[in-house]
Parts: C-alpha cells; sequence; structure tokens
C-alpha cells in the first residue's frame, strides 16, 4: 500500500498558474506510474496527466495538453502538476493515483491507491 497526500489547491482566476503536489509514502517501491485525476461536481472522476516512473515518460489528456505539466521527483517520491492558462471548466477536487503495474494508465482501473483530493476553484 502507498499512502498519497496532494497539497496545493486553492481559489485562483482564469489565467492563473497554480502548482499541485503529491508525496508518497509506504510501499513506494511499488510505484510504476504516477497520475492525476479531477472530479467536478455531478461529474465522473476524469484522467488529467500521469508520468511513468522509471523514464519520465507523460502523457495527457487533450483537455489540459499545452496547459499543464506533469513532474516527478523520485528520491522525493513526489509529482507534481503544474497548472498554467487556468480556466473555470478546471474547477474540480483533484487527486493522484499510485500504479503498481503499466497498464491502462488513461483509466481509473490502471491504479491502485489514491489520495484524498486537493480542490482547484477557478473564477471566471
Amino acid at each position: 500500500q502507498v499512502q498519497l497526500v496532494e497539497s496545493g489547491g486553492g481559489l485562483v482566476q482564469a489565467g492563473d498558474s497554480l502548482r499541485l503536489s503529491c508525496a508518497a509514502s509506504g510501499r513506494t517501491s511499488s510505484i510504476r506510474a504516477m497520475g492525476w485525476f479531477r472530479q467536478a461536481p455531478g461529474k465522473e472522476r476524469e484522467f488529467v496527466a500521469f508520468i511513468i516512473w522509471s523514464t519520465g515518460g507523460t502523457y495527457y489528456a487533450d483537455s489540459v495538453k499545452g496547459r499543464f505539466t506533469i513532474s516527478r521527483d523520485n528520491a522525493k517520491n513526489t509529482v507534481y502538476l503544474q497548472m498554467n492558462s487556468l480556466k473555470p471548466e478546471d474547477t474540480a477536487v483533484y487527486y493522484c493515483a499510485v500504479a503498481a503495474r503499466l497498464s491502462r494508465l488513461g483509466s481509473r482501473d490502471g491504479y491502485d491507491d489514491w489520495g484524498q483530493g486537493t480542490q482547484v476553484t477557478v473564477s471566471s
């Protein structure tokens, strides 16, 4: 099991930037990839981005590509999500997650452990 703690959320205006952090602890040797998901009110949790732990390879949802950047610090077992040019439609609770296998990383089903979430609110 891996424990995850997100931080960095808050209230911002459209066009602003935020950086989210997610620190992992516990059985961190099991981490093969880490991802970010988000869930807006009344909607299902949707994929945002993932990063392959060993290589740093990344993949993004079309809705955030070019605006968001996922990165990691392997030594700190921490993943980041730099969010630029934020839009009101980015408003959601953002969750980080750990994948113990390199499979279905663009889906919730590919992940094994989840953080508690951090609220991001973007005003217009």
